[in-house]
């Protein structure tokens, strides 16, 4: 299983580079393999969108389901795709006012080999150089050439409900989900 982890440090706050990490929206913008997203929801602990790739015309997409610890943790998992397994982080750590550790990692497998030998090449080249492209950004957003990314709310489709809740679910007791509170 391909493994890809790395770390740089940029000269941005935290919670900036959070915000610019998170800002799927804005992806198209800087990342030149990404040939659209959709954000199917938001919360502030969620955000769940779908990155269309193009890669010198081989598409794809990937969509994550991604847990938001704001501004040091965005955990990645497998939404949708051509994986049988995706899983990371994103680890933002704040290096004073001006400046953040950032770390990259990420884990996975293809649903079979030859989708591996297909999409194997692109995404490989998509996950190493993605740390750069983030860091090519930051730079620009701290020279004052790009902005950081609205992000506006947007309902998530399912709620999100902490993994350490402990809901008995039975036939007789269905479980009853809390509702989504808007940030």
């Amino acid at each position: 299983m391909p493994v890809v982890s790395r770390k740089v440090i940029v000269e941005l706050p935290a919670e900036a580079m959070f915000a610019l990490v998170d800002g799927v929206e804005a992806y198209p913008e800087f990342l030149p393999w990404c040939a659209g997203v959709e954000v199917f929801g938001r919360t502030c602990a969620e955000t769940h969108a779908r990155i269309d790739i193009d890669f010198h015309g081989l598409r794809s997409h990937v969509a994550t389901r991604n847990r938001n610890e704001p501004p040091e943790w965005i955990h990645l998992a497998l939404a949708d795709g051509p994986f049988e397994h995706l899983a990371g982080h994103w680890h933002i750590r704040p290096l004073g006012p001006g400046g953040s550790s950032v770390e990259f990692h990420l884990e996975y497998a293809f649903t079979s080999r030859a989708m591996e030998k297909v999409l194997g090449p692109v995404f490989g080249h998509v996950v190493q150089t993605l740390v750069e492209r983030f860091v090519e950004r930051a730079e620009a957003v701290k020279a004052g050439g790009a902005s950081l990314p609205a992000r506006p709310f947007i309902p998530a489709i399912v709620p999100v409900v902490p993994v350490a809740q402990d809901v008995p679910v039975t036939p007789e007791a269905p479980a009853t989900l809390p509702p989504v509170v808007p940030p």
